[in-house]
């Protein structure tokens, strides 16, 4: 229920914007979280197809249940952080939020957030103050029992989760997969339907799917609060937790997403606080140590994460997607209008480095048109070569694999009005370096257990190592080597 203060429509003693938690609603298949900010209420509901959410209570306990609820629902409800709330009341979940869950969350805001600070110009916001005190509790976690398949694989339906299931497959690890839509993205069933696609091209044991309906991504919210620019939410946090249940429902012990060594660094330093601004930071490997550590030792003990990417940069990625090539056409990665609007900054940078490292007559069935000609996309171009005062705030790569790209495609001869600026600005390109620094594979900087980084570090470093070969071949004319995709 809302605040008393904000039910009759008066704004409450404390002073500033006040961001509240409702109880959380559920039912065998469903999780509704609702929450608000002043006396504007919002619902986040997850709808499983194959948990029994009563089921899970009877085996593991209502009150770790309610525990693992008030999780999604304060992750969920730290978009609300966007409207700049000065106090959060907890209500009857404030029974939940332990010491160390202040310590995750505060982690969260600030990291995820930092590029909201950025773009308001206001280095000192932290979040909003708790209204009451951690409880002071130290709850045990629970453990999973181990079903036939101990990995559920995330796929979003993009070239990453393409690559992260191709390379499962190649060192005989079993998975089944695990795919989300979120009505920020449009209707739940054509999202799903991109995601089978690609789903069906591997090899998986079988395909979960959440549906995330949200009422916040379709409200006004700039138009209640008109010195609010930019709206922002822990999307990576949020999937992970709200995955927990399929953990427990069919016995996986492990999560593996795709995301790369490049979210690790991010679009700008500012100057104002030295900090990193990483519109990625979710994706980080910072980031996985955090909850990765926070599930086992507070929800899970059995459970946890990694990124089969992790160790290599998108260089070397879309290098490994070379042997898949007649694949990509099953992907999409576009979050405007899916599959591909081509005129935003991630289809922009995914139509790039696929013209660089693919068949360009493949690349044009999948993204029809010539990118570089496109209006709005000049904007995203120069900000991606570092003309700019910072990268576009999207999940692309790094400068440096931007403009090694470009290379790529002014040697194969593309052209166009981002192609003249590239030209203009780098007559010339020092590839050396690029390649010596993205090409790497660094097995320390990733959670993947032992076991399975033997077997994966081989494969990665063969990719690489013929992605070098590939760029080499391409720079240096031989047109008809490049060409040919081998697979590691």
């Amino acid at each position: 229920m809302m605040p008393d203060a904000v039910r009759s429509g008066t704004r409450p003693a404390h002073r500033g914007r006040r961001m509240w938690l409702d109880p959380v609603l559920r039912s065998r298949h469903q999780v509704g979280l609702v929450y608000g900010i002043d006396d504007l209420r919002f619902e986040t509901s997850y709808w499983y197809e194959d948990v029994d959410l009563l089921g899970l209570e009877a085996a593991f306990g209502s009150a770790f249940m309610d525990r693992l609820y008030f999780h999604m629902l304060i992750l969920e409800a730290g978009k609300l952080v966007s409207l700049r709330p000065a106090a959060l009341d907890l209500g009857v979940q404030a029974r939940w939020y332990t010491p160390a869950c202040e310590r995750m969350w505060r982690r969260v805001v600030h990291q995820v957030w930092g590029q909201w600070r950025y773009l308001h110009d206001d280095p000192d916001y932290r979040g909003p103050e708790i209204l009451g005190t951690p409880v002071d509790e130290d709850p045990r976690p629970v453990a999973v029992p181990a079903g036939p398949v101990e990995t559920l694989a995330f796929c979003g339906g993009g070239k990453d989760s393409l690559v992260s299931a191709r390379l499962l497959e190649r060192i005989g690890e079993p998975y089944a997969t695990f795919g989300y839509s979120n009505s920020c993205y449009g209707r739940a069933s054509a999202q799903h339907a991109l995601i089978d696609r690609l789903v069906r091209c591997g090899a998986g044991t079988g395909h979960h799917r959440l549906r995330v309906i949200d009422t916040f991504a379709d409200a006004p919210g700039r138009q209640v609060y008109p010195d609010i620019r930019d709206l922002l939410a822990a999307e990576t946090p949020c999937s992970l937790f709200a995955a927990l249940p399929m953990l427990m429902q069919h016995g996986y012990r492990t999560m593996v997403l795709a995301h790369e060594r490049s979210a690790n660094t991010g679009n700008l330093v500012w100057e104002r606080t030295g900090e990193d601004i990483n519109h990625q930071w979710g994706k980080s490997y910072a980031a996985e140590r955090l909850l990765n550590d926070y599930i086992r030792t507070e929800l899970i003990a059995n459970a946890s994460y990694y990124s089969l990417l992790q160790p290599v940069y998108d260089t070397a990625i879309f290098n490994l997607l070379r042997p898949d090539q007649d694949l990509i056409g099953a992907t999409h990665s576009c979050n405007i209008a899916k599959p591909w609007c081509g005129r935003c900054p991630k289809c922009a940078y995914v139509w790039l480095n696929f013209m660089a490292y693919l068949d360009t007559e493949r690349v044009r069935q999948t993204i029809p048109g010539n990118l570089f000609e496109v209006e709005e996309n000049q904007r995203w171009f120069y900000e991606m070569l570092g003309l700019g005062e910072h990268t576009p705030f999207e999940c692309i790569g790094q400068i440096e694999e931007v403009r090694l790209a470009f290379e790529l495609c002014r040697c194969k001869g593309l052209t166009g009005r981002a192609m003249d600026l590239y030209c203009r600005h780098f007559p010339t390109l020092d590839t050396g370096p690029i390649l010596d620094r993205f090409l790497t594979v660094d097995m320390a900087q990733s959670a993947i257990p032992a076991g399975l980084a033997e077997r994966l570090r081989p494969v990665l470093e063969e990719g690489a190592r013929q992605g070098r070969q590939y760029i080499t071949d391409l720079l240096t004319g031989d047109v008809s080597s490049s060409l040919s995709p081998a697979g590691p």
